[in-house]
């Protein structure tokens, strides 16, 4: 069961940092994808100083964007730690100049400002020695050359003391990253396609991570034993069942990526928050801090141009659930709790009017939420005696409209009340 602070947060912000912000190429996989050399890839350890790293403002970043949860990528399938651990000698602590714990700078700041805490941690490993020590279902594959050798064996041998090492390692750091920074509101997994669930000791290996919170969120990355889902860049188009994530990046990159100029705008980003909410979903903005742990001004302007709208419409945020469907009023919607109020999404800008179709309520008021001013509407067709709606013509104009996306107050008579038929003939009058 998903905790009701997930699912009324609305707003997560993904932090990817680590090496691969030295020289702002693709964290893990350009190595993996034999864009470059795992030697090359490693010698940004050397790079990464985190010189200007620094929580507090983080923290400030998060809190402005009005998010109420962050995830921070404690260690991706590079297998390079943000957090001091005991089992490893790979981490930013022990290998890197900047010889600093980030992940409880990070808990600290974030925690102290009641944004809860959320731990990215790659299931994976590429650089562990036991990780590509078998195969995933134990199913030996015929062409062995299309092996590649960061994931399984290439010879075809499979090493199961191996690799029940490496869940061992794999439960050890967890156990680092769960219980060394106060209690983790959130895991974010990653890398769990390589192996099977009976491999990663599921449904087992889930209550070890409840053991250390049993309020614990999982994400869906867990081979189907995950708590929400996450789907990753595309928006979803049909509402995904029970609770569930968008996670997206600002531009095309996770990580800090100087040559990516591919930025959405601060109002599409708007648009895509107020699609997820309509549907019931929260949204993982991305942000990728360079290599000194500062943020790129662009994408602080994002976060802050986001928090700026969230504040002006909190009341359609907030509190809310998902709306009506879209084939009643296309631009998105959220309802308030008590089923009463009607908030409508208008991202563009109406020459006359925006119309609902379907709404059975007689409505008691409609105002601009950002301005307070109040709408005229009218009610056209329908057939009272057969309870079948006429269209609901809003008029409302370019002057009324928000810069980024308005938002439309309906105050209702009773709950929220929509017709889902296909029409009748009108036999009488």
């Amino acid at each position: 069961m998903v905790p009701q602070w997930f699912r009324d947060a609305k707003l997560g912000i993904f932090i990817h940092y680590g090496i691969y912000a030295v020289n702002g190429i693709a964290e893990s996989w350009s190595f993996y994808n034999k864009r470059i050399s795992y030697e090359d890839y490693m010698k940004q350890l050397g790079g990464f100083t985190a010189s200007k790293f620094d929580g507090e403002y983080w923290a400030d970043l998060i809190a402005g964007s009005r998010a109420k949860y962050a995830v921070l990528t404690t260690k991706h399938h590079d297998g390079v730690a943000l957090f001091d651990t005991k089992y490893s000698d790979l981490s930013v602590v022990k290998k890197t100049p900047a010889k600093r714990d980030i992940v409880d700078e990070y808990a600290k700041a974030i925690r102290k400002r009641g944004i809860r805490v959320g731990m990215y941690y790659s299931l994976l490993d590429w650089s562990h020695p036991d990780y590509a020590s078998v195969y995933e279902g134990g199913v030996i594959p015929e062409d062995l050359s299309k092996v590649n050798p960061f994931s399984n064996p290439v010879d075809g041998i499979q090493d199961e003391e191996a690799w029940q090492r490496f869940l061992d390692f794999n439960k050890n750091q967890l156990s680092e990253v769960l219980g060394n920074y106060g209690a983790a509101d959130l895991i974010w997994f990653d890398g769990d396609w390589e192996r099977s669930a009976s491999q990663w000791g599921l449904p087992e290996f889930k209550e070890y991570l409840k053991s250390f919170n049993p309020e614990l969120v999982v994400n869906s990355r867990l081979c189907g034993y995950g708590d929400y889902k996450t789907p990753e860049q595309g928006l979803p188009i049909t509402r995904p069942e029970g609770a569930w994530e968008f996670c997206t990046t600002i531009n095309d990159s996770w990580g800090y990526a100087p040559d990516d100029h591919h930025y959405k705008s601060l109002n599409q980003i708007i648009r895509m928050f107020c699609e997820c909410i309509s549907m019931g979903g929260n949204m993982l903005l991305d942000i990728g801090p360079k290599e000194d742990g500062t943020v790129d001004p662009r994408q602080e302007e994002i976060l802050l141009g986001l928090g700026k709208w969230i504040s002006e419409h909190e009341e359609a945020v907030f509190g809310t659930k998902e709306g009506i469907m879209i084939r009643y009023y296309p631009g998105g919607s959220t309802v308030s709790m008590d089923g009463e109020t009607l908030y409508l999404f208008v991202q563009d800008k109406p020459r006359e009017n925006i119309s609902i179709k379907g709404l059975c309520n007689k409505i008691r008021k409609i105002t601009v939420l950002h301005s307070g001013k109040e709408l005229a509407y009218d009610v056209h067709g329908g057939v009272p005696w057969f309870h079948i709606p006429g269209i609901t013509w809003i008029y409302m104009n370019e002057k009324d409209c928000h810069e980024q996306v308005t938002v439309l107050k309906v105050e209702l008579e009773g709950k929220v009340e929509m017709y889902g038929g296909s029409g009748a003939v009108v036999t009488h009058n």
